[in-house]
Formats: structure tokens, C-alpha cells, sequence
């Protein structure tokens, strides 16, 4: 059995326990049900609420809604970091300008700025991709910087000593060798996107993952309330999952 087997094989067998624990923790009613439901509850709960709904819709439509605002958000965080990472890994004013916006944006949680958001631009749902998109903004931004500044200086010069112009330098030199930095960034912003979610999802929502949650946990609905987190972190995995696939189909070069 080679290494990745092993790992993988290792993986199975903790996830196992941790669901045998749980089950055990549930059978022997260590805990109220209202407290920690069994996981054949949360199960017949999944299926309920994928079919019948919960707080006006389906376990489908809060997915979507929730997708939905995660990938707007990454996109308006590709769009403004990408070009801010550059800015910052090339340019001397530019990193003067940037570096520090960044820095004071990357530590504050989401709470922080939450209500200034709400109170800037009101509860619709530019308001929600906007607090998750600025939570993605540094990872992207970061990575970004790192890989524009890691750019060989052979091939640069190289390149420059074949007539190619800054312009061309960028393209079809820096931008490709920071693309593994820029795909992890892209990772990182994903994981801080999901984290931000529900707290995005608290101002006037009527629909999404981090809603629901919310809405169950309000009633004590706990059953709910962890298949909702089961479904954040499967959505989240899959995801993961999707973005190395990308990565290793575009950068199949990195890490060797």
C-alpha cells in the first residue's frame, strides 16, 4: 500500500470512529436529543428538508443561495485583488498605497465591519456578497503579490533581453509563473468565503445555508443545525476538491 493510500485509508477510518462516537454518544443519551441528535435523525432530516423544505425553501434552493453569493463574492474579489496583488509584487508606489489597506483588512472578522456595511450600502444582497468578497480580498491579494514577486529574474530577463516589452513581461512571463501563488490564494478566499457566509447571511436573508442554520437554531432545531454545518463542509470539500483538479490541470508544473 503506497503513502497516499495509507492516508486516505487513515482518513476513512477517522471519519468512521468520529461517526461511531457520535452514535454511541447518542444511543447512550449522554447528552439530550435537543442537545445532540442522533445521526439517523440528522440523516431523516436531510432527506425531509431536501425534499419538503425548511424556512420557505428546499435544502436545493438554500444551497443555491448560498453558492450563488459565494461565487459573486469570489468574483468581485478575483477582480479587485488580482490586479491589487500585482500592483503591490511590482510596483513600489503601488505596494506603498495597497500593502497597508490589505494588512488592515486581513485580520478584522467579518462582525467587525458587518454593521457599516449594512448601514452603507442597506440589507439587499450587495451588501452580503460584498462582506464575503472583502473577507476574500486579502487571501487573493497576498497570494497574488507572493507569486508576482517570486517571478524568476532569469526568465524575466530573458525576456526583456528578447525585445519583449513591461507589458509583455507581465503577461506572458510573471502572470504565468504566479498562477500556482494566485490558484491558492483562490483556495484560501474560498475556505474564508464559506467561514464568512453565515455571518453574511444574518443581515435580512430569506434563504441560504447560513439561514437556515441561524433560523433552526433560534427553535433549538439541532438537528438542522448540524446537517446544515455537514452540508457547509461537504459543499466546502467539493469544492477543494475542484479548485486542486483546476490546478493540477493548468499548473500541472507546481510543487515540482
Amino acid at each position: 500500500m503506497n503513502r497516499q493510500a495509507r492516508i486516505r485509508l487513515i482518513g476513512a477510518l477517522t471519519v468512521a470512529g468520529l461517526l461511531a462516537t457520535w452514535a454511541l454518544t447518542a444511543w447512550a443519551e449522554v447528552l439530550p436529543a435537543v442537545f445532540l441528535p442522533s445521526p439517523g435523525a440528522v440523516a431523516a432530516k436531510f432527506f425531509k428538508v431536501a425534499v419538503d423544505g425548511y424556512v420557505g425553501a428546499t435544502l436545493a434552493g438554500h444551497a443555491a443561495a448560498s453558492l450563488g453569493r459565494v461565487f459573486a463574492a469570489l468574483l468581485l474579489a478575483l477582480v479587485v485583488g488580482v490586479p491589487a496583488g500585482i500592483a503591490i509584487g511590482i510596483s513600489t508606489v503601488g505596494r506603498g498605497i495597497l500593502d497597508p489597506l490589505i494588512e488592515f483588512l486581513r485580520p478584522l472578522p467579518p462582525l467587525a465591519y458587518l454593521p457599516l456595511i449594512v448601514i452603507w450600502f442597506g440589507i439587499g444582497e450587495p451588501s452580503k456578497v460584498l462582506v464575503i468578497a472583502i473577507a476574500m480580498l486579502a487571501p487573493i491579494s497576498i497570494s497574488t503579490a507572493a507569486g508576482v514577486r517570486a517571478a524568476p529574474a532569469d526568465r524575466v530577463n530573458a525576456a526583456r533581453a528578447l525585445g519583449a516589452g513591461r507589458r509583455q513581461v507581465l503577461w506572458l512571463v510573471i502572470l504565468p509563473g504566479a498562477l500556482p501563488a494566485i490558484l491558492t490564494g483562490l483556495r484560501i478566499a474560498l475556505g474564508t468565503g464559506w467561514t464568512t457566509l453565515v455571518a453574511a447571511e444574518l443581515v435580512a436573508a430569506t434563504s441560504g445555508l447560513g439561514f437556515m442554520i441561524q433560523s433552526a437554531a433560534q427553535f433549538l432545531v439541532t438537528d438542522v443545525v448540524i446537517m446544515g454545518i455537514l452540508v457547509i463542509a461537504a459543499i466546502a470539500i467539493l469544492l477543494e476538491t475542484l479548485i486542486r483538479w483546476i490546478e493540477r490541470a493548468l499548473v500541472p508544473w507546481a510543487g515540482r
